[in-house]
């Protein structure tokens, strides 16, 4: 998977944790912090969830980045982790 599908799954990933309250489309257009997005705690912990489940990569939901990055600083920080393939991936 490369950066811009992990991007797009994880904006589809953002969405859901939110029940939808934020689009994946408005993820994507966004620069802004999840936070300012309006990203709550429990979606954030919801997502962490589901790209431990997904991708087997752990988000440490004290690290201030996750709070104040954008979008793409979250994207960067999984490439970093090894979340480039589902866990379900041949």
């Amino acid at each position: 998977m490369d950066a811009g599908a992990l991007r797009l799954r994880l904006a589809e990933s953002v969405a859901r944790a939110c029940d939808g309250a934020v689009g994946a489309a408005e993820v994507l257009a966004s620069t802004e912090s999840l936070a300012a997005l309006g990203v709550g705690s429990l979606a954030l912990l919801r997502l962490a969830d589901a790209v431990e489940d997904e991708f087997g990569v752990l988000l440490d939901l004290g690290d201030g980045a996750l709070h104040t990055d954008g979008f793409d600083g979250l994207v960067a920080q999984l490439l970093r982790l090894g979340a480039a393939q589902p866990r379900w991936a041949p």
